[in-house]
Order: structure tokens, then C-alpha cells, then sequence
């Protein structure tokens, strides 16, 4: 296997934390999602940049309330021992009712880093 190419994992093999925000995220739980961020942690979703966990938070917090969605894990995939990526299947009241997103998560210290949300 080369260094930098991502390998098809089991979505229960994503690390704990991973698993922990994903699970947060879904139940709209604001105070466990943002503990799974270092407190200098960036995420890149649809074109903006939250840097710190008090914009990660007030992110996770707009988008809990923003539109109803379901989210379900599809699939994962395992760059490095800090690179991870989490596909999920989303349907719900937004412009375009579906999408499928890929969470691309870096890890430092058993926390979550840098997450960038993409198509």
C-alpha cells in the first residue's frame, strides 16, 4: 500500500473520536461534538473557514437548526494513522434534498484537527 493512498475501511474501525463526533453531530449535541476538537481545530464547510472551537461551535450550531436532515455513514477510508475520511449520505430540506459528503478528518493527540466537508 502506498504511503498517501486512502484504504476502504470498516466504518467501525474510524477512531473513537471520529465516531464520537459523528455520533454528536447527528443528535444535534453541541458540548460533545465540540470536545472532540483541539482547541485550535479548523473545519471547512461549503466555502467558509471556522477557526477555534468557539466558531466550530457557533458552526455546529447553525447547522443543527439551518434544515432537517437525515445523515448516514456509507462508508470510510483510512489515509494514515492521522488521516481519515467518513462518506455520508444526506436527504433533507436543503436546496437539492440530497447529497452525498465526504468528512476528511485529521487527528493530532486523539483529537480532531482539521475537518473539511466536501462533495
Amino acid at each position: 500500500m502506498k504511503h498517501d493512498q486512502p484504504q476502504a475501511i470498516a466504518p467501525d474501525a474510524l477512531p473513537e473520536v471520529i465516531t464520537r463526533y459523528l455520533t454528536a453531530h447527528r443528535a444535534h449535541d453541541t458540548a460533545m461534538a465540540i470536545a472532540a476538537f483541539t482547541r485550535d481545530a479548523t473545519v471547512i464547510d461549503d466555502g467558509n473557514t471556522y477557526q477555534g472551537t468557539a466558531a466550530i461551535e457557533r458552526w455546529l450550531n447553525r447547522s443543527a437548526t439551518e434544515f432537517t436532515y437525515t445523515i448516514d455513514l456509507t462508508g470510510a477510508e483510512r489515509t494514515d494513522a492521522s488521516h481519515y475520511t467518513a462518506t455520508h449520505h444526506i436527504e433533507g430540506d436543503f436546496p437539492g434534498g440530497t447529497v452525498d459528503l465526504r468528512y476528511r478528518f485529521t487527528l493530532r493527540d486523539d483529537l480532531v484537527e482539521r475537518l473539511v466537508i466536501e462533495p
